[in-house]
């Protein structure tokens, strides 16, 4: 099964010559009342690489109706905050939450520096924060919450406590080897009993199985919740670098459990808009919400553009299942 491309895709390319003039990409999304907000990653000069936050609302029928003129969420040097990237966005309890990454020592990915000649960066571990969102115009920060030792991207909230503790996955890259169970970057899931808090009784919940997702995979969206388990979008990258999309259903009331997930992706680069760009081969999902009986997936292309892909969810269920 595959999702289906949105005919007007991508729904936002980078505009202007300042803050998102090269690169618009690796977009959250949440419906609230009859809009989509989406707050997605913006890029406006390669040479450190700093990516903020924009904000984009579009109707139930995927019209543009505003897009902010600047950058709503920028890193903030105080808290060591160099660049904000990969939004995600869930509801619970009414409040609205953003995961992102956050990292001390920007600077462009490997596709990029190569074509600008730029060296290696020094290694400094990226981590996963946390801001509560008001009307999308107020972010307060609540702090990091993914462990110190571990580098972090991909942590996604679940959208509703479970005995009385938020839920967490989470892709810590450099928990590999012998001490952790597993010899590729996984997905994890982890508790926390507040926000800002301390994740504990870590557990893996999926690592790199098939040939597609060879390398790595991590979350994308925050899960989604259906009467026959939590759908989870997530992303596979193979040893040649090409990130794509698949599917897995978790447990119900215990979501470590993996009751099933796609042996083959959902979705790949295919489009000239997700096989070019600054990252080639690139489909990265991060925003989801539902419409109707439909499925919207919003994904990154070729960390150059955003775009949507949707599914029936019950068709979705039933390749699962």
């Amino acid at each position: 099964m595959k999702l289906e491309r949105y005919e007007n895709n991508p729904i936002l390319k980078p505009r202007g010559d300042d803050w998102e003039a090269l690169a618009v990409f690796n977009c959250a999304a949440l419906k609230v009342g009859d809009k989509i907000h989406i707050l997605y990653r913006a890029v406006g000069e390669y040479l450190q690489y700093v990516s903020r936050l924009g904000h984009a609302v579009f109707d139930l029928r995927l019209n543009l109706i505003h897009r902010s003129e600047k950058p709503v969420f920028n890193p903030d040097l105080r808290l060591w905050e160099m660049s904000i990237e990969d939004p995600r966005l869930v509801e619970i309890d009414g409040e609205i939450y953003m995961t992102y990454v956050t990292t001390p020592t920007p600077a462009p990915p490997s596709a990029v520096r190569m074509k600008l000649g730029l060296p290696k960066p020094k290694q400094a571990y990226s981590r996963c924060a946390v801001a509560r969102v008001r009307e999308f115009k107020e972010f307060e920060r609540l702090g990091t919450i993914t462990p110190y030792d571990a580098e972090e991207r991909n942590t996604v909230l679940f959208p509703e406590k479970m005995d009385g503790r938020f839920v967490a996955l989470h892709r810590p890259a450099n928990w590999v080897g012998e001490k952790y169970s597993v010899d590729k970057p996984s997905i994890w899931i982890a508790f926390l009993d507040k926000i800002p808090g301390i994740m504990y009784d870590h557990r893996v919940v999926m690592k790199p199985e098939e040939d597609w997702e060879s390398l790595k995979v991590g979350a994308g969206p925050p899960p989604m919740k259906t009467d026959k388990g939590w759908l989870l979008i997530y992303h596979g990258v193979d040893y040649e670098m090409t990130y794509r999309a698949g599917v897995a259903l978790l447990d119900l009331e215990k979501p470590w459990i993996l009751i099933s997930k796609t042996s083959k992706p959902v979705l790949e680069p295919e489009m000239s808009y997700e096989r070019f760009g600054d990252v080639p081969n690139v489909v990265f999902p991060t925003g989801v919400t539902m419409i109707g009986e439909k499925l919207l997936v919003f994904y990154g292309g070729a960390d150059k553009v955003c775009c949507m892909a949707y599914a029936r969810i019950d068709e979705l269920l039933n390749h699962l299942l």
